[in-house]
């Protein structure tokens, strides 16, 4: 037997856009109408029939899947990446056997669950002990297996107060809680999960993702679709890339999403200008040759483990020695949202410099930095004798780089596996002592 747990070889899914409803269909009353007043309306203005104009939208293709190969060994977690479109969910359904592909291969060995659309299957009139066996049925829980598993489902999903309700009478918070707890205590050899993390409120997303790390623990197979590239970089051990239907990358969680990230932003860890390039920024004083990202080794680098300090080298000439020059960075987070700025306070920079190279390096420490990309935006200033900058060269979301928690300890994060809402999570020292203040 092969050692895979998943085998897809070329698999392409098409879809047809603008299908026009069967000549042997039964319409409604309303469909009926409005057809027949379109008709009416086409005769007047001299406008297609409707057959040449259902033909010609009928002739509309899109490949959601095309040519997609790859293989996922047993205990393997990999995650599935890309923008929204990009084919995940589509990949997900065909192996979950919800819809055949138009060509190619995709078989699995051992049992599957899959966590797609959470609630499918949940009955509105249904209390929610009646259909938390209604749905593990549907799940492939048989029902001596959902008995022994009742009471940890209703503990994990927070609503045993009104496990007797109708969940028709349930909040859409209640009722993703309740579904996703039962699809989360399957016990299958291969788990499908399709944006479970993106479900509930903060401390739900929390149980989630430690019930994430529990399964990618367990020795299963995991395929896990999200947009939550931390996520991605913590629970898996690969990572594919997905665009257009299409595998674009196949590697490390670190490198994939890496590559993914650059092309989403437009930039990378490294950007250079020669010396002729019309768009080199700076000015008659100073011109910015290149902006990095460094190791403590001062090699390039597009990922940084959160627990050791980065660098972001800024090298540009000085033309001049009429003015100081100060450089400064400002980092910014995925979101946007401003982490911190920083510039050189360093006295040297109060003199005029001398025409020349300079190499210089802001040096973040470990510990600092959030998971997730963060993006560097660099300039170069001269204060004046009035205390206001002059910015002398600027440039804007100048490299990216990911800041990657290997989960292995001795950051921030300690026991906690939820989401960071802060730009920055500091390691600090703490005190504690036992008694009545003073």
């Amino acid at each position: 037997m092969s050692s895979d747990a998943i085998r897809v070889e070329h698999l392409a899914k098409q879809y047809r856009l603008g299908a026009m409803r069967s000549a042997f269909a039964y319409g409604s009353l309303r469909e009926t109408v409005s057809d027949a007043a379109a008709a009416w309306w086409r005769r007047l203005s001299g406008g297609p029939p409707a057959a040449a104009s259902a033909s010609a939208g009928a002739r509309r293709f899109i490949w959601a899947l095309n040519d997609v190969t790859f293989s996922v060994s047993q205990g393997e977690v990999v995650g599935i990446i890309g923008r929204n479109g990009a084919g995940k969910s589509t990949l997900l359904k065909i192996l979950s056997r919800i819809t055949r592909p138009t060509r190619g291969v995709a078989e699995f060995h051992g049992r599957l669950g899959s966590l797609l659309e959470v609630g499918t299957g949940f009955h509105p009139e249904l209390t929610g002990r009646d259909n938390i066996y209604l749905n593990g049925a549907i799940l492939g829980m048989r029902r001596a297996e959902i008995q022994r598993k009742f009471d940890d489902i209703v503990d994990f999903s927070g609503v045993s107060a009104f496990i007797d309700t109708p969940v028709k009478r349930y909040s859409s918070g209640m009722y993703v809680r309740l579904a996703f707890a039962v699809a989360a205590h399957l016990d299958p050899e291969i788990l499908v999960v399709d944006e479970v993390l993106a479900v509930g409120d903060a401390a739900f997303q929390k149980q989630c993702l430690g019930k994430m790390q529990e399964v990618s623990r367990s020795g299963r197979t995991v395929l896990f679709v999200s947009h939550n590239m931390p996520a991605v970089t913590r629970l898996c051990s690969r990572a594919i890339l997905l665009a257009d239907g299409s595998v674009v990358e196949d590697g490390t969680p670190e490198q994939v999403v890496t590559t993914y990230l650059t092309s989403a932003l437009g930039t990378t860890a490294r950007r250079e200008w020669a010396p002729d390039d019309p768009s080199i920024p700076g000015n008659d004083w100073v011109r910015v040759r290149s902006v990095r990202v460094v190791d403590e080794r001062c090699e390039t680098i597009e990922s940084v483990d959160v627990r050791q300090r980065v660098g972001i080298e800024i090298v540009f000439d000085v033309r001049r020695r009429e003015l100081p020059i100060v450089p400064g960075i400002v980092l910014t987070n995925e979101q946007g949202t401003a982490v911190f700025s920083a510039m050189d306070t360093s006295p040297r920079w109060r003199e005029a410099c001398q025409p020349g190279c300079y190499r210089s390096t802001a040096w973040i420490p470990g510990n600092l930095l959030n998971e997730g990309s963060v993006v560097a935006s660099v300039a170069l200033g001269t204060f004046t004798p009035g205390g206001k900058t002059i910015r002398q060269a600027a440039v804007n979301d100048a490299v990216v780089f990911q800041v990657i928690d290997p989960g292995e300890g001795g950051t921030a994060r300690g026991d906690y596996a939820g989401p960071w809402s802060a730009p920055v999570r500091p390691l600090l020292e703490w005190s504690l002592r036992q008694g009545e203040p003073s």
